[in-house]
């Protein structure tokens, strides 16, 4: 079969053995496979990220001198199953399937590692338990999308977003506009994002985005400085124990000022410290961007904000799923992160193109083309 293969930052489009399924695999023929953020840094990171997954002990993450077939965004038809499958689908059905497979004893990231090939190739190989039916009226540009949508959805879900927050969005690339696409299928009124280039600003606008500014901060309504939140407080401690025996600490409690939620999308050293600078008081920050360097941050301000610090990384199986069926039931519109479909020789190009930030968006491959 035709693959791309990628070793010591070069890709190369060549000819390698089409994958035989083994037991509880199956074998498919990739319709569309996408092109990921984290694919554009394992190209010439993939020691640093590899170091930082051996320290949580997986092993088996690509090394940069490695040659390896990336793709871990992708869907395809079923065209061979393995030993010891229950055969759930027919021969030509659409699927996705969570990017993980079991070789022996170890398991393995589909694209992220030599001993998984992925899917910028003709044919994959998937996990059977790992793998979901696509209904039949979601097209493959759609269902190819289930993966980078479900780390949106784990995001998401990290920030413990409501109806009533207000979301800030930092960075409108692939991921950043996914999360933007699963705020507003969660109900969330105001989505503000923010991005430097003006192309991705109208593509997070169209993804749903209330409004996409250059500088997120101006307006937000939110308190920001603490001479403000001392003020606030003495005057409601002043107004509310006027009157014997009220709950004024309850009702304190519950009047307590909420920063939004801010999804930093950006992966970039210095980002973090920015946010915490300019975020306003009690902001929860989800960093949902992969950074591969070193960063440094001022934890006093973090700490001078109240600023609750979290990290999103990828997604659990339900997730994968809401996502699937998020897609399914129509909730929301991903077409407009699609900005090209190309065939599998024109990927490595692609990936110059991807490594300048620019008006592009998620680019699929097309093997078949």
């Amino acid at each position: 079969m035709r693959a791309v293969i990628t070793e010591k930052g070069v890709l190369s489009v060549t000819d390698v053995p089409t994958p035989e399924p083994g037991p509880g695999q199956i074998r498919l023929r990739v319709t569309r496979a996408g092109i990921c953020g984290s694919d554009l840094h394992a190209r010439f990171h993939a020691d640093l990220a590899a170091d930082a997954t051996a320290e949580i002990g997986y092993t088996g993450f690509m090394r940069h001198d490695q040659r390896v077939i990336m793709g871990h965004e992708f869907t395809g038809t079923i065209d061979a199953y393995g030993p010891h499958c229950r055969r759930r689908w027919p021969q030509g059905r659409a699927v996705v399937s969570v990017p993980m497979i079991q070789h022996g004893r170890d398991v393995h990231l589909t694209g992220l590692s030599a001993h998984a090939p992925g899917a910028y190739a003709e044919y994959v190989l998937v996990d059977e338990a790992a793998t979901f039916p696509v209904p039949r009226h979601v097209p493959p540009d759609l269902a190819a999308l289930t993966e980078p949508l479900s780390v949106a959805r784990r995001a998401v879900n990290r920030g413990a977003v409501t109806r009533r927050d207000t979301a800030v969005v930092i960075g409108c690339g692939p991921i950043g506009l996914a999360v933007i696409l699963m705020l507003k299928a969660s109900g969330v009124r105001r989505i503000i994002a923010t991005d430097l280039t003006p192309g991705r600003r109208a593509l997070a606008l169209a993804c749903g985005a209330t409004s996409a500014p250059e500088d997120p901060w101006p307006g937000l309504g939110f308190a920001t400085d603490a001479p403000t939140l001392f003020r606030a407080a003495l005057t409601a401690l002043r107004t509310l124990r006027r009157v014997p025996g009220f709950p004024w600490q309850a009702v304190m409690r519950a009047a307590s000022p909420r920063g939004p939620v801010i999804f930093e999308c950006v992966g970039l050293p210095g980002i973090i410290e920015q946010i915490i600078t300019n975020a306003p008081i009690r902001s929860r920050v989800v960093v949902v961007g992969v950074c591969m360097q070193p960063d440094t941050f001022r934890p006093t301000m973090a700490s001078n904000k109240e600023i609750d610090l979290r990290f999103s990384s990828g997604y659990a199986p339900p997730e994968f799923h809401d996502a699937l069926h998020l897609l399914a039931r129509r909730r929301l519109d991903p077409r407009p992160l699609i900005t090209d479909v190309i065939p599998l020789d024109a990927l490595p190009a692609a990936f110059d193109l991807l490594a300048t930030p620019g008006n592009h968006a998620k680019i699929l491959i097309n093997p078949t083309l």
